[in-house]
């Protein structure tokens, strides 16, 4: 039995989605792309990172084999290595949609065979009578933004008026959500949480996914920064997940970085908060040595989405798989026998594709543990192969969902 860990690198994608062409993604493929910008040197950055993309802790985990599985060819520049020691393959994503539910809730084991809810693309955002029946239930003198938009541009644009009215900045994306920016000091962080409590139940006849708090601070646009306390307030999951049937079964699952607000709370045993790719490492690390045999820890890395793939760096993108990469040695050690670890991701976020949402792309499974040997499992025809996969690990009955590839 002994324990697993998830890492869901936030927006990893691989490419090749049967489905991509549904979703305006042909073509998409987060790191086949960002390692041909860095083979031909224009993922370069001053003091940041220089020439081709060096992972080769996941490539000794058989990325690159995932990458070619997925795609049909290997990402460029990055040394294909000749002896691999974990199991390897990719995932389509059966779900609706390419949101971080989604993605997340297969992963666990529940597809989401609904269609989630949308915001208009084109004008308002927002609807006059729901934006009418917030203010009123909220109290609030009214609104900014009312559009799609990249959260660190609106704040930039609307920051400095919202300080000065109390008005909350509201905007929304491509994916199933509401987001609502504040200044932790000036509007109030308590506040900012209250409020977006009470848009998610104004939400909930929409079928909209996801409300996020996006706190901030600073004092004008040069120096506005948004903080560490996000927090997200889901739907519950159409049904039991993975977590659920672990808690159930008496287990710990120790919930990392967002996992805890994805999954409304729900199957969750402990929420451990950090800031930050390293910090969320560095507390899952810690976490390591307190978990006991039977429990998971999952983790959300979620600087390559929220920091690079939306804002198209690709440079800083590269960078933060590099230092990622770098870690994993760490990990490693940490293990015990009959302990496993599965690194994955929920949906791609292509930085260098059009716009600024996330991409529909396969994801790679990386399995690694003491004795697992090394093969392929192929490509998996839904995310909830991970889940089933970490049930069948950890001793708990199969779902209905997934098949195991242990």
């Amino acid at each position: 039995m002994a324990r697993a860990f998830l890492f869901v690198l936030d927006s990893f994608g691989i490419g090749g989605a049967r489905d991509a062409d549904r979703y305006g993604d042909l073509g998409a493929d987060t790191l086949g792309h960002i390692a041909e910008y860095c083979a031909g040197g224009a993922a370069d950055r001053k003091g940041l990172r220089e020439g081709p993309l060096k992972l080769p802790n996941m490539s000794a985990l058989g990325l690159l084999h995932a990458a070619k599985l997925s795609t049909g060819t290997y990402p460029a520049g990055m040394p294909v290595p000749e002896k691999l020691y974990g199991l390897y393959g990719a995932a389509s994503e059966v779900s609706r949609g390419k949101d971080t539910p989604s993605g997340h809730w297969e992963i666990a084991g529940v597809p989401v065979t609904f269609n989630w809810g949308y915001f208009p693309t084109e004008g308002d955002a927002f609807s006059p009578e729901l934006i009418e029946t917030l203010c009123r239930e909220a109290n609030l003198p009214g609104i900014l933004g009312n559009c799609h938009a990249s959260g660190t541009e609106i704040i930039a644009q609307w920051g400095e008026e919202h300080i000065r009215t109390g008005k909350p900045i509201c905007y929304t994306s491509s994916d199933s959500v509401f987001q609502i920016a504040a200044h932790e000091t000036h509007f109030g962080l308590e506040r900012l949480l209250k409020l977006c409590e009470t848009v998610r139940t104004l939400l909930d006849p929409l079928n909209i996914g996801r409300v996020i708090a996006r706190p901030f601070i600073g004092e004008s646009a040069s120096t506005f920064e948004r903080t560490g306390n996000r927090r997200d307030f889901s739907v519950l999951p159409p049904e039991p997940t993975l977590l659920d049937r672990l808690v159930e079964a008496g287990r710990s699952v120790h919930a990392v970085g967002k996992i805890g607000d994805i999954f409304a709370h729900q199957g969750v045993s402990r929420i451990i908060k950090a800031n930050g790719n390293m910090a969320l490492m560095d507390a899952t690390l810690s976490v390591s040595d307190e978990a006991q045999d039977g429990d998971l820890v999952f983790t959300n890395f979620v600087d390559f989405d929220m920091l690079y793939g939306h804002r198209r760096d690709v440079p800083g993108y590269a960078a933060a798989l590099e230092a990622f990469d770098a870690r994993l040695g760490e990990v490693s050690r940490k293990l015990g026998p009959g302990d496993l670890l599965i690194l994955t991701a929920d949906h791609g976020c292509d930085p260098t594709w059009r716009g600024t949402d996330h991409t529909r792309e396969r994801v790679p499974i990386l399995a690694f543990g003491q004795g697992l040997g090394s093969r392929t499992i192929g490509i998996r025809g839904t995310y909830a192969d991970i889940g089933e996969t970490i049930a069948a690990h950890l001793g708990i009955p199969a779902g209905k969902h997934g098949r195991s590839f242990l």
